[in-house]
């Protein structure tokens, strides 16, 4: 069956349109797809990045040049251009597409081997059958269910070459380690209650990896990382930014402040779903945003999870 992604903004709703005129590609998707999500998202791939010790890909891949490469959920297109630069470094020129359910964040400059399209990695082309050499996706875990996990693995076998890998980067979603305080954990409580509303899969280093060997890929495994959230404040109550401090291992993770935004993009749909009993207003989703803030800053515990699957479909 079809799947149709329609693109509005959410002004043109029939709920009350949020005052930040946040742009949403779908209602299935909890993030916005607009400028200001573009700029987070570019500074969430550095921290991704480092948290897999600067590498782009986990893939055991060897590419060359005119090899195809496809990026599903492209947004920006950082990780895609990044990619294609490093390739192309190394004397290597790779064919790549780049697809997302909206064009609003793709780059207005890129070079001829990159082309970037409206396209759903749970309905791809058809004429796309054991075309790529390398399929990367990153951070869908906000805009799927098990119908739709279900069509894209289906399509990823397709679509990918024999002897070919797939990597699914994607963040934990269920046992959330950011709760830490009276506040911050009401956050989860919401969050945790709009996924199961949206039928998200939270634990997806469990489910993809057995969805993947389940559709006949084989080599699958997953690597994890850990990444910091906040801690801004010393015993002093000083920021340590504003004094300096240099600590590596709390610039590698999320700023209370970034991770604030990434919940700060969800407001329109809390708000539609009528504060999932903790807020009763956006407001109050701000307060207790706010509020969840200090409670990182003040905090070294909180932290999230990344998993970078990998699978190969086999020769």
């Amino acid at each position: 069956m079809r799947r149709n992604f329609v693109e509005f903004p959410i002004s043109q709703m029939n709920e009350p349109a949020q005052p930040s005129e946040r742009y949403y590609a779908s209602t299935q998707y909890l993030l916005p797809a607009d400028e200001a999500e573009t700029k987070r998202l570019n500074k969430q791939h550095a921290i991704i990045v480092s948290a897999f010790e600067g590498r782009l890909s986990l893939a055991p891949i060897s590419l060359k040049t005119g090899d195809r490469v496809l990026e599903s959920a492209a947004g920006s297109g950082i990780w895609a251009l990044e990619f294609f630069e490093f390739n192309r470094t190394n004397g290597i020129t790779i064919d790549m597409e780049c697809i997302d359910i909206s064009s609003k964040q793709f780059p207005a400059e890129r070079p001829p081997e990159m082309r970037f399209s409206i396209n759903t990695i749970a309905q791809l082309p058809s004429e796309w059958i054991d075309r790529f050499h390398y399929i990367h996706q990153r951070l869908m875990v906000a805009a799927m269910n098990d119908s739709l996990w279900r069509s894209a693995i289906f399509e990823l076998i397709r679509v990918i070459r024999p002897g070919g890998w797939v990597e699914l980067l994607e963040i934990e979603m269920e046992t959330l380690g950011w709760g830490i305080g009276p506040r911050s954990k009401q956050l989860c409580t919401l969050i945790q209650t709009m996924n199961a509303e949206k039928g998200v899969i939270g634990d997806l280093s469990f489910y993809l990896p057995a969805s993947l060997k389940g559709a006949g890929f084989s080599d699958v495994r997953c690597v994890t990382r850990h990444v910091s959230i906040g801690g801004e404040l010393g015993c002093d109550g000083k920021d340590y930014r504003e004094a300096g401090d240099n600590e590596d291992n709390r610039k590698k993770g999320y700023s209370s402040e970034e991770w604030r935004d990434i919940w700060m993009g969800m407001k329109g749909p809390v708000i539609r779903g009528g504060g999932y009993g903790i807020v009763n207003s956006e407001e109050e989703y701000q307060a207790l945003l706010e509020d969840s803030l200090l409670e990182w800053k003040s905090s070294r515990e909180a932290y999230t999870t990344f998993y970078t699957i990998l699978a190969r479909k086999s020769l």
